[in-house]
């Protein structure tokens, strides 16, 4: 995924007050596979790994053989109390850790990392929040690693919340979890799938590619008047853009949380 993400400061609920406390760990790299094109899914075995809630990120520290270091903050695509931690890195062509991550990084490397981090941007089951809202999911790009975990977390708890997610990718190879958001899609608690796709639609799809509008916008989300739950994660532009439409949709500010991903 994206470097750097950075949540919007809101108020957690009492249930996600008890997050596991962050610390640096050493992990194995357990497994690699090409997520996307520009993309690689790493698996990491992290003995003394508190676990962690859905949406929660960490840092990742590499040091050259100079002693120079430089870390950079990647999202979880896994949750639970499990010590194997999923990450899925996005490259970045100028940075200076996502290169090595997507096209070098190989089974059996160490690296260190710090988290769980984050206490915003989580998702946990309505039966230990109290909270049983329509949860609305959009994710533009490899923005939608936090909300996979969100709603990998949801079917694993057979959590009767509706779920959606609207996701906004160049293409069809660019989509992350692919399989994977077809079987939750199938899952005994559902999730909703919508697409918009800037560059390049599915053979043979009704889709007309283009960047996200407001209308797609109000036409794939739950309407305001249901009340949901907000998650959104992306780049600045799109985040901000995404955030102010759902605004002028008559969706709650206070119920609308954003991630945004930059930097190197």
């Amino acid at each position: 995924m994206s470097d750097a993400p950075t949540a919007q400061a809101v108020a957690p609920s009492a249930a996600l007050q008890a997050v596991p406390r962050a610390g640096w760990h050493v992990a194995t790299v357990a497994a690699t596979h090409r997520e996307t094109p520009n993309a690689t899914r790493i698996e990491l075995d992290v003995p003394g790994w508190p676990g962690n809630a859905a949406g929660q990120h960490l840092d990742v520290r590499l040091t050259a053989p100079d002693g120079y270091q430089a870390t950079r903050s990647y999202s979880i695509a896994s949750s639970g109390s499990s010590t194997r931690v999923v990450l899925a890195v996005d490259k970045l062509p100028d940075g200076e850790v996502s290169p090595y991550l997507v096209d070098d990084v190989r089974d059996g490397d160490m690296l260190e990392v710090h988290g769980p981090l984050g206490a915003f941007f989580v998702w946990a089951p309505a039966a230990e929040t109290g909270d049983h809202r329509p949860v609305q999911l959009i994710a533009g790009g490899s923005g939608v690693v936090p909300l996979y975990a969100m709603a990998h977390a949801h079917a694993g708890a057979e959590d009767p919340t509706p779920f959606r997610l609207l996701y906004s990718v160049r293409t069809p190879d660019d989509v992350y979890f692919d399989d994977e958001l077809g079987t939750l899609a199938d899952a005994a608690a559902p999730l909703q799938l919508d697409f918009v796709y800037t560059r390049r639609a599915p053979d043979g799809s009704a889709i007309v590619p283009g960047r996200i509008t407001q209308k797609a916008l109000e036409a794939a989300v739950f309407p305001a008047s249901e009340r949901p739950r907000v998650f959104v994660c992306g780049s600045t532009g799109f985040v901000e853009r995404v955030a102010d439409w759902l605004v002028m949709l008559g969706h709650d500010p206070r119920s609308i949380r954003t991630e945004r991903y930059g930097g190197t």
